[in-house]
């Protein structure tokens, strides 16, 4: 590769990134295209190709295409996949901002990502988001571009090949080789121009994988190998199995308990302060959740009570079973049908009609009442016999 020109050093590269990105990173491709693209560097930048006063206007036609090496090698060197990740990362991001430099000299950055390289990356989600989705166009500009670049040299060199089959050619003529400087600058700008989309991509990936795990790595020195051995695996699996072993002996042998009806007892059951062989009469207090030690003992001070109210429900617990409640609702019934029952006797009795009997000056009240009420009843029936139903509206109907 020492005798090998700059130009065909570069193609090889070239070709070795395309086939390595495209299908599974070959290790031993990864390694050759590196040494390609590094002895590719190191030959721009003896020949001094580019300066830090040039834009891309003042750069060759021929010379464009060697500001993707530092892109390519970027690419190349974060498919390593042996060594030290972190240092690896590190490496690859280096040759992503040394490419980015060198396109910001030679004022091929979009001003967008300017502005945001400069103000040290977008503020909010939303403004990031409308980054990625203007930097997403921008690529699929750039993709579409080079695909109708490439069908129109296609063609061309079809039409080329019909013409020289059809025309014989005469003795000193020479082919004349399409070589469009305009449209390969344009080729090559274009392609600058994905590489730059491409690369505030990796970027971004590249910087987010690092910080995930360098925080691995240091939560790990931190922690220690906390990991199991294979042997304590093994060890555990055989306990495991031999337990389920055991309690599939014990259950073909063991008599199952008498089922738990009330749910009162079987709380109580479950939380230690009953068992299931006792008795019980569905007489129970209203259920406490909490430490056995504290619901079941008697609570002394302000910190034992609170504790034993921790596990309290959120809604307020029954202060009677069922059963109670029946009964407390039959004595209620009880009692409504005894008051009502005096209630008649008193009303039936002698003493209550007595009581009711009409005092000296209350029955000529009452007719009194009486006479005035009739005579109120004469004058609107004299008056309504006067004045029959609808006699005052006979100008508002038709026939009227």
């Amino acid at each position: 590769m020492e005798d090998v020109p700059l130009p065909a050093v570069f193609e090889q590269a070239r070709k070795i990134h395309s086939s390595a990105t495209e299908s599974n990173a070959d290790q031993e491709l990864v390694r050759k295209g590196l040494e390609a693209l590094e002895k590719c560097e190191h030959m721009v930048n003896k020949l001094g190709l580019f300066s830090t006063n040039e834009t891309k206007d003042d750069v060759s036609t021929t010379n464009l295409k060697y500001l993707l090496v530092p892109f390519y090698l970027a690419e190349l060197t974060e498919k390593v996949s042996q060594g030290d990740r972190i240092q690896i990362l590190r490496a690859s991001q280096a040759k992503l901002k040394e490419f980015m430099s060198f396109c910001e000299a030679m004022e091929l950055v979009p001003e967008d990502e300017l502005e945001t390289s400069t103000q040290g990356g977008p503020n909010s989600l939303v403004d990031r988001r409308a980054r990625k989705i203007a930097r997403f166009k921008r690529q699929r500009a750039a993709e579409m571009k080079l695909l109708e670049i490439k069908e129109r040299k296609e063609r061309r060199r079809r039409s080329s090949k019909a013409a020289a089959l059809s025309t014989p050619i005469e003795a000193g003529e020479e082919d004349v080789l399409d070589d469009d400087g305009e449209e390969e600058r344009e080729a090559w700008v274009t392609t600058i121009s994905l590489a730059i989309c491409k690369a505030f991509d990796l970027l971004e990936m590249l910087k987010k994988e690092e910080e995930m795990l360098s925080a691995i790595k240091e939560k790990q020195s931190k922690e220690g190998d906390k990991e199991l051995s294979q042997d304590g695996l093994d060890d555990r699996t055989k306990r495991a199995e031999a337990w389920h072993r055991d309690a599939a002996i014990r259950a073909q042998y063991t008599k199952p308990a008498e089922p738990i009806t009330c749910a009162t007892f079987a709380q109580d059951v479950i939380e230690g302060r009953a068992k299931v062989s006792q008795a019980h009469d569905h007489k129970h207090q209203p259920l406490l959740f909490g430490p056995a030690s504290l619901v079941g003992g008697s609570l002394t001070s302000e910190r034992e009570r609170m504790a034993a109210q921790v596990f309290q429900p959120s809604y307020r617990l029954p202060t009677m079973s069922i059963e109670e409640a029946g009964l407390k609702e039959m004595e209620m019934m009880n009692n409504w049908q005894e008051r009502n029952a005096r209630l008649m006797e008193e009303a039936n009795s002698s003493w209550y009609k007595d009581n009711r009997k009409p005092k000296p000056g209350e029955g000529e009240e009452d007719d009194e009442d009486d006479d005035a009420a009739q005579d109120k009843a004469r004058a609107w029936d004299d008056w309504k016999d006067d004045n029959p139903r609808g006699a005052g509206n006979k100008k508002l109907t038709p026939c009227g």
